[in-house]
């Protein structure tokens, strides 16, 4: 992998991301519209909010990245970009980490307006720092980065990319144990859990929550979730089609 190349195709990616300002929108926008969305919800429960807007402040940017990158690749490949990309040196790793750099960009970007706006004007309190919860939410969007990248490559159209949302996403918002705790799942469930990403990320940001300082629980946590990006990218970087049929 050369740096050089994977700096270029992050420019190169930034820049197609900031013409797109429906995609901008999306990324930047929708997130807190739904947190204060959530906020009126659960307007006479301050507590139930926190619990609840600290995991979607993970969660949706999981969600939202995974959608926007799947798209993004299956149509550089199905316009032919990825074919002449491809052609030259640029390798797979070059572009794929590019990708990957770009998102985590916007994902900062998207974890500060996000985060600014709980804290700020929606109220929400923790006991560990904002700071933490922002790193945990790239994190995650990062994670959705590469686990698109990857699904990107078994699909042939935009419809059939979605269609991935309810196999690949649907799976870790049920059993990350927003719904249900996990201690109170069935013992097959808990681990099904135990090997889905998400169910990481979504402690590492209660642990913030629960505690004033990061605690050791928290850093591994969010290891685990480091980890399964990179595994997810390298996965990308072995089915990544030139081309779709």
């Amino acid at each position: 992998m050369n740096p050089r190349i994977t700096l270029a195709t992050a420019g190169r990616i930034l820049r197609q991301l900031r013409h797109d300002r429906r995609t901008v929108a999306l990324l930047v926008v929708v997130p807190t519209a739904l947190l204060t969305l959530l906020h009126f919800m659960y307007q006479d429960q301050p507590r139930a909010f926190d619990r609840v807007a600290l995991t979607m402040l993970g969660i949706f940017p999981f969600v939202v990245m995974f959608l926007v990158t799947s798209i993004a690749m299956l149509r550089e490949r199905t316009s032919g970009t990825l074919e002449r990309l491809l052609t030259t040196p640029l390798g797979r790793l070059d572009l794929l980490f590019g990708y990957g750099l770009a998102f985590g960009l916007a994902a900062a970007v998207q974890a500060a307006v996000a985060a600014g706006a709980a804290y700020l004007l929606l109220g929400l309190e923790t006991a560990g720092s904002a700071a933490l919860v922002a790193l945990i939410a790239v994190a995650d969007a990062v994670l959705g980065v590469a686990l698109g990248l990857f699904c990107s490559a078994f699909a042939r159209t935009e419809f059939q990319a979605v269609q991935f949302m309810p196999v690949v996403v649907a799976p870790q918002l049920l059993l990350c144990g927003l719904f249900v705790a996990r201690d109170d799942m069935a013992g097959w469930l808990g681990a099904v859990s135990d090997a889905l990403p998400l169910t990481y990320a979504v402690e590492a940001l209660l642990e913030v929550g629960a505690h004033p300082d990061a605690t050791g629980t928290m850093w591994r946590d969010v290891t685990v979730v480091l980890v399964a990006t990179l595994l997810a990218l390298v996965l990308a970087a072995t089915t990544l089609r030139r081309r779709t049929p």
